[in-house]
C-alpha cells in the first residue's frame, strides 16, 4: 500500500511522518526504514528504525529512486514499512514526470507486502491524478 501525506511547506507533513514511523515500531514485525534528503531528522526517530540519508547517494530521478528501492528490498526482505520525506527534494523531477516511478512502487508494495509512506510538499490541488488515488484520507 502507498500512502502519500501531502501539503505546503509548514503544514505538518515531517511531524506526521516521524510520528508513523515512530509508533509503527511496537506494531510491525517487520523491519522499518526512514528515507529522507538529509540527516536534520535522524535523532528524532526510534533507534530501531534504519535512516537512509540520501544526500550521501548519487541518485536522481525517479527511475534511479525506484532502483535504489528496489535493491533496498532485495537487500533486505523483512521490510515490510518505508517512510519517504523530503520526496520532491529526492527525485528532483516534477510530479507530472513520476508516473513510471509510482508504477514501480505499487508493485514493489504488492509483490513484497511492503507499505510505503510518503510526504509531498504540495498542496492536494497541484497533485497529478496518478497520484490521487495514494492521498491520505
Amino acid at each position: 500500500m502507498i500512502t502519500i501525506i501531502c501539503g505546503k511547506k509548514g503544514s505538518g507533513k515531517t511531524k506526521r511522518i516521524i510520528d508513523t514511523a515512530n509508533n509503527a515500531v511496537a506494531s510491525r514485525k517487520g523491519d522499518i526504514v526512514f528515507v529522507d534528503d538529509d540527516k536534520r531528522y535522524m535523532y528524532d526517530l526510534n533507534h530501531q528504525i534504519r535512516f537512509i540519508d540520501m544526500s550521501e547517494f548519487c541518485v536522481s530521478g525517479g527511475e534511479g529512486f525506484a532502483g535504489f528501492i528496489s535493491g533496498m528490498v532485495a537487500n533486505n526482505y523483512d521490510i515490510d514499512l518505508v517512510l519517504l520525506d523530503g520526496f520532491l527534494k529526492i527525485v528532483k523531477q516534477p510530479m507530472a514526470e513520476l508516473k513510471g516511478f509510482f508504477e514501480k512502487l505499487d508493485d514493489l508494495s504488492k509483490r513484497f507486502n511492503i507499505n510505503f509512506v510518503i510526504s509531498v510538499s504540495a498542496d492536494i490541488s497541484e497533485i497529478p491524478d496518478f497520484m490521487k488515488v495514494y492521498i491520505e484520507g
